[in-house]
């Protein structure tokens, strides 16, 4: 929105300049874009005027003027403008004048005559682009005159960038509003009083056919208007604002649409059929030629202003060539209306039409606006065209909804501005932008929001009203109060971040699968029909058939992806999923979520590595073992151990399943996926699973960090092997070394099992390397012989075991 400063003053005296209003303006809200001279400075360009013109001896372009330019001598200049002519009110540049373009104008002589300064177009003015001749002026202005003063171009140009919220401030007067808010004074309105409109007794007629899209429609009639060219002054406003003036008519409804924010349009009555006007959707097909030339066709659901047979013009967006104001228009219909916003901007997008009535009106105009936008707009034709105002009018206000009225509160004002303000403060800052506020008691104030603040619609809408009116550098600034303590994290959180480090390192990729499955899957694990796992919640309204029931475990979704890697050339994967299942409940209930984690393991140990040095090996159960075991020791969980399954789950192979345990309950399992379930799901290579609760994680307790010094003596390794019978785990013969209290005794570590030549039937050779270090010195064969000796002794007293001979 642009206006100058002179303009405002108009509405509002002010002392205040261009840069305190703008930044005044600008901390209400209304971010001011630029601030500028209306028009050069110039000093050096008179007024002008053309005393006599002869032809140039020497150039057939030119001629000679003698220009009065102020005092009683003429001057000389040499002109080549093709509309000089003798009585001429022109622009002159004196000698020394600086032109925009650093342009010095000096005495000279053109062609062997000598010029004493230049005439002047708009655009070598730099006041627009117009260079097709000297400026020819038109106003009662006096040769002399610095042409800056005489034109009116002393001014300053405002631009404010207004969020679609505020179309209040899509007008001098509302801008003006606002100035008034923080420099004082009244506001003054062209128009006071608007007489009623009865719609008795004239010679067209209004109908509103679509009242939604339309809540007030007004019409008057002005006869016997003179069209012509707009006073100066008119047309000096719409060119400082960037308006093109077209003829006096049509200028009055531009620059009453500036002043007031209201569009209107003026119809050359004589070219309605009919003699009325028809607000109603388009009928299919139909077809209207607009003012900039276009033919456009129009759809059911675009609103159009038609006559008895046609549309005249597009709704809050532009007027129709066929009932356009022109050089001999004598009686016109002037509209000033108010549609619906999203009509108005549907109908524009679909056109492709940007203009400054639908700029308005896709923002909301004042219904109330209309009526008073319509006097002015009559009252200046009446006396710039001459016209003849028909006494009445027709008002068609059926769809004009009544005031809102809202109650606000004091205290939540105060509560949500962090500062203290009486109710009578409250309602007097209101009031300065003309909201009627009536304190009802100090805690409540009644408000009647008005018409022309489209925006302000709940409580909360005048709080912000208070705030930015009052200022929001007024605002307490106050610093929150923080506890000063580390925030919390979530558990859940943390330990899917320790899951997930641990199983990439280990050189797994994590999945992502949809919770929503196939209900098939419980039947290609070939789960029991009482199995938990079976009571699946359903969707409603599924994505599609294989995607009807959220999961009960993540297993299928691995399987599938393993399947899918394996059919891709891709045989050696290693997959994990961190997420939830859903367990169904009671009718009427939520299911229950649980966090789970679950991998796949399949393909060759060391997927990637040379075959010349890593070779073919297959990943084993004591792989997934390794993982598990990596777990613990990240997670600090010393009581969780694996022992062999008692029951194996449905999909395991029994011969390879193990449960994982803590505190004596399962709270998870790793094993190999029998034949039968990898068949089901397409997989022709064995895969090893883990599955595992994080809720039966999370509730088990770390043990604390533990920091060590580093060990300053070097270590020393012995090895043992020893066979036992076969029943014997490995595991066991750690644990019994481990917590033997064995002084020095660092690591143990199992690095070999083996059955087969040279070992009975029934027994199988344990190996296993042990660490010993002391923290005060280096151990020496006989200190670290004698402990080792006891170990010895101890795994074969209680694994019935012997020294496996080398």
């Amino acid at each position: 929105m642009k206006f100058t400063l002179n303009w405002l003053r108009e509405y509002l005296p002010t002392d205040l300049d261009a840069a305190t209003i703008a930044a005044r303006l600008s901390m209400l809200g209304l971010e001011v874009d630029a601030v500028q001279p209306l028009a050069p400075a110039l000093p050096g360009v008179v007024v002008a005027r053309v005393e006599n013109v002869q032809r140039h001896p020497n150039a057939d372009k030119l001629t000679l003027c003698d220009v009065l330019a102020g005092g009683s001598e003429l001057k000389r200049v040499v002109c080549g403008a093709p509309n000089v002519r003798a009585g001429l009110v022109t622009a002159m540049a004196l000698p020394g004048a600086v032109l925009p373009g650093g342009f010095t104008i000096k005495p000279t002589k053109i062609r062997g005559e000598a010029s004493e300064g230049m005439l002047c177009s708009a655009k070598e003015l730099g006041m627009s682009d117009d260079h097709a001749g000297i400026m020819e002026i038109t106003a009662d202005v006096m040769p002399g005159q610095p042409i800056v003063a005489a034109l009116g171009l002393d001014d300053t140009l405002i631009e404010v960038d207004l969020t679609p919220n505020r179309p209040d401030c899509a007008s001098v007067i509302g801008l003006a509003r606002e100035v008034a808010a923080f420099a004082g004074g009244t506001l003054k309105t062209p128009v006071q009083n608007v007489p009623p409109l009865t719609g008795q007794g004239l010679p067209f007629r209004v109908q509103v056919e679509a009242v939604d899209d339309c809540p007030r429609y007004v019409a008057r009639m002005v006869r016997n208007v003179k069209i012509g060219p707009s006073p100066a002054w008119l047309r000096q406003r719409l060119l400082a604002v960037g308006l093109r003036p077209i003829n006096n008519v049509v200028d009055v409804t531009n620059f009453v649409m500036l002043e007031y924010g209201q569009p209107l349009h003026a119809f050359d009555f004589d070219k309605l059929q009919g003699g009325c006007i028809v607000v109603r959707k388009a009928r299919p097909g139909e077809v209207i030629e607009t003012l900039d030339g276009t033919r456009r066709t129009l759809d059911p659901e675009m609103l159009c202003i038609c006559d008895a047979e046609r549309p005249v013009a597009v709704a809050g967006v532009m007027g129709g060539a066929n009932s356009e104001v022109g050089n001999d228009t004598t009686t016109i219909l002037l509209e000033s209306a108010c549609f619906n916003p999203v009509t108005t901007r549907r109908t524009a997008g679909r056109l492709n039409m940007n203009t400054d009535a639908s700029y308005r009106f896709e923002r909301g105009v004042d219904p109330q606006g209309a009526p008073v936008a319509m006097e002015r707009a009559i009252q200046l034709i009446a006396a710039l065209a001459g016209g003849e105002i028909v006494a009445d009018g027709i008002d068609c206000c059926e769809g004009v909804k009544p005031p809102l009225a809202l109650t606000l509160r004091v205290g939540r004002t105060c509560d949500v501005l962090g500062m203290q303000l009486e109710a009578a403060t409250i309602a007097k800052t209101l009031e300065s932008i003309e909201i009627r506020c009536t304190v009802r008691d100090p805690g409540t104030i009644a408000v009647a929001v008005p018409s022309f603040r489209v925006d302000l619609e709940r409580e909360i809408d005048l709080i912000e009203e208070v705030a930015r009116l009052i200022g929001y550098n007024e605002i307490p600034t106050t610093l929150p109060q923080v506890p000063m303590r580390f925030p919390e994290r979530e558990a859940v959180r943390t330990l899917r971040q320790e899951l997930a480090a641990v199983m990439t390192a280990l050189g797994f990729h994590e999945a992502v699968n949809y919770s929503f499955v196939a209900p098939q899957h419980a039947d290609l694990l070939a789960l029991p029909p009482d199995d938990a796992r079976r009571r699946t919640v359903s969707l409603l309204n599924p994505l599609a058939e294989d995607q009807s029931v959220m999961r009960t475990t993540l297993l299928p979704g691995l399987l599938e992806n393993a399947r899918r890697n394996i059919y891709h050339q891709q045989p050696d994967v290693r997959l994990f999923e961190l997420g939830k299942v859903f367990y169904r409940k009671e009718a009427h209930e939520q299911p229950e979520e649980e966090e789970r984690l679950a991998a796949v393991l399949t393909g060759r140990r060391h997927p990637g590595a040379p075959l010349l040095h890593e070779g073919e090996a297959k990943v084993d159960l004591f792989d997934l073992k390794g993982v598990v075991e990596e777990l613990r020791d990240r997670l600090r969980l010393p009581q969780l151990e694996m022992v062999a399954a008692t029951v194996a789950q449905p999909y395991a192979d029994p011969e390879l399943a193990m449960a994982m345990v803590a505190d004596g309950q399962v709270i998870g399992e790793l094993g190999r996926i029998n034949a039968a379930v990898q068949k089901g799901f397409g997989l022709k290579q064995e895969l090893f699973y883990l599955d595992v609760s994080c809720r039966a994680l999370l509730a088990l307790a770390a043990a604390p960090r533990a920091f060590v010094q580093l060990p300053k003596f070097p270590a020393v390794r012995w090895d043992v092997a020893v066979v036992v019978p076969e029943r014997v785990a490995a595991g066991e013969m750690v644990a019994a070394i481990t917590g033997c209290g064995a002084e020095y005794l660092e690591e143990v570590e199992l690095f070999d099992v083996f059955q087969g030549k040279n070992i009975g039937p029934g027994l199988k050779s344990v190996a296993l390397a042990l660490t010993y270090r002391a923290a005060d010195r280096t151990l020496d064969d006989a200190t670290v012989g004698k402990v080792h000796q006891k170990i010895i002794e101890l795994l074969l007293s209680r694994f019935e075991g012997q020294l496996r001979e080398a």
